[in-house]
């Protein structure tokens, strides 16, 4: 009996099993023909989610909606706050860990308070089967849920609970077009989901219950005791303390009115380029950063022209990443031409090549910091270049004529290095010019050229970089690869270059304590094109470059704006933003500071004392100290030691072949030509080189008789005459020098007479008036008036 007994147990424990095995099977076999009939509509990444740029912390730089209009971005289920899916499971679905897809207990819940309010008020839906609903749209009838539940039993077979649960973060509804809790928390609380708190994350819990009736920006009310019952449900549970819970209700639900983000639009515009299909471009800007520019530069331009823009670039010098891209005053503003990146424009530069100019001609051996250039009145050929200012100098040192932006020192020196050499240096360095004429002329160091911001930021960078120029980076995936980097300056000579910028005052600085003043200061250049049109300035630390770009898109003219005035105090705010640098760029070895002599340009104690006329201290490199240029194409630059002979009896001069009963040879060190007029009396040649001895003809002195003017009285004054009050008028002419007089009135070149011409000039503007002659060897005279 009791053997039967087992045996009949043993058969009904046999039949159980055969029928949970044909269960198994039937239902993956059911499992299999939906998949076959209706397979799932789960999404691919790069269809899910709109199209985001992110900074270097993950906070939205832009987004760009989907193809529906919908903004979801994306979200790792470990990128979510603990918080949020503690107050999500806990008042959603309790058992979603546990059970199969389908809780049977909230459905029979659901059905009972449905039934007992006459109206559908719940649905008893997991999650799971909240996201099948999401992923396949149904009506709300019972058929319906019947078809939910068929594919919630799909998702559980074919995904993991937190596969399931992830996309409930991305694709759950939170009104309008906002899907997911990243574009909800970004959108409403302007904070990512990592950051909410207790009262955050009850909040865009109970959201998507009613997406509409919820909304905090429409309803903050509703919101508000919707959030409270998740918290009071939490303190019931325990998941939370009643303490806990107590506080966060204490929060009032406020919400950002929803705007798409748009703190780097241009560069975001452009990133999207390089998504390759991905939802969330990384670029390496800093949020904070790049918000604080942009208010910056509105506020700045509140001040400038209608119609014109700015653009401004920061730089991290260490790893060559972009910090900070804003290329428009202001976007999406037509009057401003806010859709055009002034980042990526090509305008001319002015000034701003001139550092590198110098930089390669040191690294050349043309000059030291402070070799003695010329700042006077000079043509090549039919090119006649002149000053912002219109005056000229005379003598300058390389480093003052760098720090004061002068451009016949600059055009002089680039004649001397080669227009084609230093646009291919720049080229090979990563700064290609686009030039307008066939070739590259000497117009070029002044801004005859064109160039971007961008490129122009890279080049400056090698100031810091050791004179080595890195390829800007703008994505956070590039920065693991070494800098892709080339020479432009040596070592030496970018150390030199920018301690010369870095003693330029900044334009606010006049009137600055030096308590204020930052620690260190910023090596900067400004540049102004041809005619007003664009206005630049552009620094550099040991951490950063900053640039700034200033002027209207459209090329028009902006009369007395210029680099200085208009570019410069906005680069000093934006540089302000950075912080002090405590520490400058270190002085390389090779970079030693020694006296040198003019007009010889070289160390002061390789010379005659008597030889010496100014002394100066100039950064050498490697040694090499490069003496003025004593020998030219012309006259004009010819100086240095001159020997002569003199009668040991009167003391005058006399030639080698002088028949004079005894002779002694002298020597003088003088200065350029074309310096004479700016150096004191004493120092000019007619004053160091005694006069002709009658007794011999010395014919190499007598070539070169001192250009004059004359029929002008230095420092006279001319008013207007007679009733209509005519201008005044003088006639200019000269005596001395050789071949055709060139004429130029406060600086700009006017005329050009036959030699024993003159030609009258009308006295049409007051105030001082320069008047200045120069020869075909270089000579040169000059007067000053006064005009009333």
């Amino acid at each position: 009996m009791f053997q039967r007994q087992q045996k009949v147990g043993m058969t009904k424990k046999s039949k159980w099993t055969v029928v949970l095995f044909a269960t198994l099977v039937i239902a993956v076999m059911v499992i299999k023909l939906l998949d076959h009939a209706y397979p799932l509509n789960l999404p691919k990444h790069n269809q899910l989610f709109a199209r985001v740029v992110v900074d270097e912390h993950d906070v939205p730089l832009r987004t760009f909606a989907d193809e529906k209009g919908i903004w979801r971005y994306p979200i790792a289920l470990p990128e979510v706050s603990p918080l949020y899916i503690e107050a999500l499971i806990n008042y959603e679905d309790r058992w979603f860990w546990s059970h199969p897809g389908i809780n049977p207990f909230s459905l029979l819940r659901a059905m009972k308070q449905n039934v007992l309010s006459g109206r559908i008020v719940s649905g008893g839906s997991t999650l799971s089967m909240q996201v099948a609903r999401i992923l396949h749209p149904h009506e709300r009838s019972m058929w319906g849920k019947l078809k939910q539940m068929m594919r919630t039993i799909q998702l559980e077979w074919h995904l993991e609970k937190a596969q399931i649960l992830q996309l409930y973060l991305n694709t759950a509804p939170f009104g309008g077009t906002i899907e997911g809790v990243q574009a909800a928390s970004f959108s409403y609380l302007n904070k990512s989901a990592k950051q909410l708190t207790h009262a955050e994350a009850a909040l865009l819990a109970v959201l998507p219950q009613a997406p509409t009736r919820y909304r905090p920006d429409l309803h903050n009310q509703a919101a508000q005791q919707a959030r409270d019952k998740v918290l009071q449900r939490l303190a019931k549970f325990g998941v939370w303390s009643q303490e806990v819970v107590d506080d966060a209700k204490l929060e009032q639900v406020y919400s950002f009115n929803f705007r798409p983000e748009e703190i780097a639009p241009l560069l975001s515009r452009r990133l999207l380029a390089f998504s390759d299909g991905q939802s969330v471009v990384k670029s390496t800007l800093n949020s904070d950063l790049q918000q604080a520019v942009k208010d910056v530069l509105t506020a700045y331009m509140s001040n400038q022209p209608k119609y014109s823009s700015a653009a401004v670039l920061v730089v991290d010098n260490h790893t060559s990443s972009v910090k900070a891209y804003v290329g428009t005053a202001a976007f999406a503003d037509e009057s401003r031409f806010g859709y055009i990146d002034m980042i990526q424009a090509v305008r001319s530069p002015g000034s701003t090549l001139k550092p590198f100019l110098y930089g390669l001609a040191m690294d050349e051996g043309l000059i030291h910091s402070h070799s003695l250039l010329a700042d006077v009145p000079r043509s090549w050929g039919a090119y006649r270049p002149s000053n912002f200012n219109g005056a000229f100098n005379g003598p300058v040192s390389a480093t003052e004529a760098l720090q004061r932006s002068l451009n016949m020192p600059a055009v002089d020196l680039l004649a001397r290095y080669g227009v084609n050499r230093f646009v291919a240096q720049l080229a090979n360095a990563g700064l290609p010019l686009t030039i307008p004429q066939a070739s590259p002329n000497l117009s070029v160091v002044l801004g005859g050229a064109g160039t971007s911001l961008e490129k122009l930021v890279q080049a400056y960078s090698s100031l810091a970089n050791q004179g080595m120029v890195s390829e800007l980076r703008f994505l956070q995936n590039e920065l693991a690869k070494p800098k892709q980097s080339r020479r432009l300056l040596s070592v030496e000579s970018a150390w030199v270059i920018q301690d010369a910028l870095a003693k330029i005052r900044r334009p606010d600085s006049i009137n600055t304590l030096a308590v204020t003043a930052p620690k260190q200061p910023l090596a900067w250049k400004t540049g102004t094109s041809y005619g007003h049109r664009d206005s630049w300035a552009i620094g550099v630390n040991k951490d950063y470059t900053v640039g700034v770009w200033l002027g209207r898109p459209d090329g028009t003219a902006m009369p007395g704006h210029h680099g200085r005035v208009t570019a410069g105090p906005l680069l000093f705010s934006v540089a302000d933003l950075l912080g002090d640098q405590p520490e400058s760029i270190s002085k390389p070895e090779n970079v030693e500071q020694a006296a040198i002599c003019w007009p010889l340009g070289t160390l002061m104690h390789e010379q005659a004392p008597r030889f010496c006329q100014q002394q100066h201290m100039a950064w050498i490199i490697n040694r090499v100290v490069p003496p003025t240029w004593h020998t030219a194409d012309n006259d004009a630059w010819q100086s240095g030691i001159v020997t002569y002979w003199i009668n040991a009896d009167s003391g005058l001069s006399v030639t080698m072949d002088c028949n004079v009963a005894s002779k002694r040879q002298q020597q003088v060190a003088v200065w350029p030509k074309v310096l004479e007029p700016w150096v004191s009396h004493n120092a000019r040649r007619h004053q160091l080189l005694p006069e002709l001895d009658d007794n011999c003809r010395n014919t190499a002195l007598t070539q070169t008789v001192t250009l004059k003017i004359t029929g002008v009285v230095p420092n006279s004054i001319f008013r207007k005459s007679g009733e209509m009050g005519q201008f005044p008028s003088v006639w200019l002419k000269s005596i001395g020098g050789a071949g055709d007089k060139n004429w130029y009135i406060n600086g700009k070149y006017k005329y050009t007479t036959p030699a024993n011409n003159s030609k009258e000039h009308i006295l049409s503007s007051k105030g001082q008036q320069q008047i200045m002659v120069q020869d075909q060897q270089g000579n040169t005279d000059m007067v000053t008036i006064n005009v009333l």
